[in-house]
């Protein structure tokens, strides 16, 4: 499997994996999502693997594959197209000119940019020039994150945005810092933080069953957004699309036996955070 290190300056250059246009999840109206690569956390469900190593990647689709001897296994050279390259470097003005093909969409619709990943927070200098710029221009701008980042770090991109959408999973510190490898006492202050300098926070709770979708840990999440005054949530219910990518990528699925939530249990985590004051979004 091809790959090399990371980009050449973290303020000049950042690495990412994919441009999605024309989205009407990941903040308000027609968005533009930039896909940044590289994520130091483990969630068992991540439905994109591609994006959790910062190195460049290569992934054989073997529908294409001619199994051509002998193979040199790159992009470059495969005849059928079977070599797909993860990953690319952007500069920052490459990456204003990608996105700004979409100004007429963002006006209209009152959307705009969000970064993604991956973990932003990974490439936060490049991201947060980024939306500087971005914000210059009008641009309405988002991240999203799990917030596990030194607080500074985290403040100054998050003051480039008009939202954060900030992901709560394991509430239990210990089991997130064995599963996930999530440092949740710097997550929750890093949320405390964030509303506290009056920062557009979204919270958003991934449905995992097995991980997130219990009421033990429902209820945690709920206390503590009624404690910081927020009254909004996005549910994101657990679903099977990544699967093919892993085997792609020829990675172990370890979610391959868990069963999407149904449709009655995300109804009922719902009415739940109804009855409790919050305004829910399914999806998101």
């Amino acid at each position: 499997m091809t790959s090399f290190a990371g980009p050449r300056t973290s303020s000049d250059v950042a690495r990412i994996f994919n441009i999605q246009r024309y989205s009407l999840n990941d903040g308000q109206g027609i968005r533009t999502v930039v896909f940044f690569k590289g994520c130091p956390h483990t969630c068992p469900w991540c439905a994109n693997p591609e994006s959790i190593s910062v190195k460049i990647e290569t992934m054989r689709r073997e529908s294409k594959c001619l199994h051509c001897q002998p193979c040199l296994r790159d992009v470059q050279e495969c005849p059928s197209g079977a070599f797909e390259q993860i990953g690319r470097d952007i500069t920052l003005d490459e990456l204003m000119c990608e996105v700004m093909k979409d100004d007429v969409f963002f006006r209209a619709s009152g959307g705009g940019v969000t970064l993604s990943g991956g973990e932003v927070l990974m490439q936060a200098e490049f991201a947060t020039r980024f939306l500087a710029r971005l914000r210059q221009l009008g641009v309405h701008t988002a991240i999203e994150t799990a917030g596990d980042a030194p607080a500074q770090r985290l403040l100054r991109l998050a003051q480039q945005c008009d939202e954060v959408l900030f992901d709560l999973k394991i509430m239990d510190a210990e089991r997130a810092r064995q599963v996930l490898n999530i440092n949740l006492p710097r997550v929750l202050a890093n949320l405390n933080m964030l509303v506290a300098e009056g920062i557009t926070v979204v919270p958003r709770l991934p449905l995992i069953p097995g991980f997130t979708l219990n009421e033990d840990n429902i209820q945690r999440i709920l206390a503590l957004l009624h404690s910081l005054g927020l009254r909004v949530l996005h549910l994101l219910p657990f679903h099977q699309y990544g699967e093919p990518k892993y085997r792609l990528l020829e990675r172990e699925w370890t979610m391959a036996g868990v069963a999407p939530p149904a449709m009655a249990e995300v109804a009922d985590v719902q009415r739940v955070a109804e009855q409790a004051g919050f305004q829910v979004t399914v999806g998101g």
